[in-house]
């Protein structure tokens, strides 16, 4: 009997084991579902990356899908399709295919085209992503988008959508969607400022300061890029390449944007060889009190004057010739970095030490205007 009583009382032990474990794997395997569940409903934030039009612009909302001023690279038989969706949305969705993964997607803002690009690495048959979007559309908010078409380039799908306005955005990657919420700069960012490399691009005719200035103002803009990078600030550059954008476009990225201040960066000529020195020009069209455009002229030719160790020519009001820094209802100045019509001056506005130390001028003087 007192085996008897022994025995029960094992089995006892192994039964209350056997019911200990069961439960505990059925709390690991519940625990195991939600984790997974988690992750899976989790939204996932794409990295985006940078490019100069993040490379590094009154807002017209319809959706002028069948409209006759398209611009022409978007009349073509690659044209997204904008389907109707009865559900309010913040965002506006863009379907992606169901072999694409958030690391295979790349966002670029191409803020002087007012375009959004959406591209996707080749790592897939990109003939299924031409079939995938010549029967799926976008839907969603479309308030921020004009239309849109797709590519395929040797490397790269890519989703363009003309934009109505310069706009930031957010975005949101989840079940194979791209949710994307645009937004005013000014919601995004509190300080904003717009540089203007002038000239650019082609340059013909009686005009060897413009030639010359065109690589000199753009070298002087990128080193600028590296220091103010390293701010708070959110800066937008007309142009950081050899393209020429038009007076137009230079002072609608300024305004759409409501940017703190436009610095337009140029250079001097004159028949004068004997001339040189640094001077820097106002809007004389727009005044606001407090800190206006002839104090942010002024700062710019102390600092960068200082910084190069030059000679300071004065301050000037603007003229018809200065159409972008006149057209700007923000704060703003060229500064005039040099007479390239001067031997030695030129040589300087050549030299790479040089530059730098005109961009760290103009670098404190950004910093000084937002202390005032």
């Amino acid at each position: 009997m007192e085996m008897d009583g022994a025995e029960a009382e094992v089995d006892m032990q192994q039964n209350q084991l056997m019911k200990n474990t069961a439960v505990y794997t059925l709390l690991f395997a519940v625990c195991s579902l939600v984790i997974i569940f988690y992750y899976c409903v989790n939204e996932i934030e794409i990295v985006m990356e940078d490019s100069q039009e993040d490379i590094v612009q009154s807002t017209d909302t319809a959706i002028r899908e069948n409209s006759d001023n398209k611009p022409e690279k978007f009349q073509n038989e690659n044209s997204i399709m904008f389907e109707d969706n009865d559900q309010e949305m913040t965002y506006f969705c863009v379907p992606l295919h169901e072999e694409v993964r958030a690391e295979n997607v790349t966002i670029e803002n191409h803020y002087m085209d007012k375009e959004l690009w959406i591209s996707i690495d080749k790592e897939q048959n990109s003939k299924l992503f031409d079939d995938f979007y010549r029967t799926q559309g976008v839907y969603g908010n479309r308030d921020a988008v004009v239309e849109g078409y797709f590519e395929n380039s040797a490397d790269m799908f890519r989703l363009k959508f003309k934009l109505a306005d310069i706009y930031e955005y957010h975005s949101i990657f989840e079940d194979n969607k791209l949710y994307i919420e645009f937004v005013a700069p000014k919601e995004v960012y509190d300080k904003i400022v717009v540089i203007d490399p002038a000239y650019g691009g082609e340059i013909t005719g009686a005009v060897s300061g413009k030639l010359e200035g065109k690589k000199i103002t753009l070298e002087v803009a990128r080193a600028l890029k590296e220091k103010l990078d390293e701010t708070d600030i959110k800066v937008y550059y007309t142009r950081m390449d050899d393209s020429a954008p038009s007076d137009d476009s230079r002072i609608d990225l300024t305004n759409a944007v409501k940017a703190d201040m436009l610095i337009r960066i140029e250079v001097n000529e004159a028949e004068d060889t004997k001339k040189y020195g640094t001077e820097a020009v106002y809007n004389s069209k727009f005044f606001i009190p407090g800190f206006g455009s002839v104090e942010l002229a002024d700062l710019l030719e102390k600092e960068v004057v200082t910084a190069i160790s030059g000679k300071a020519n004065g301050l000037f009001a603007s003229t018809a010739e200065d159409e972008v820094v006149e057209r700007a209802v923000v704060p703003a100045a060229a500064i005039r970095v040099g007479y390239v019509s001067n031997g030695q001056e030129a040589i300087l506005l050549n030299r790479e030490d040089y530059i730098q130390k005109i961009a760290d001028g103009i670098y404190q003087a950004i910093l000084l205007a937002y202390e005032d």
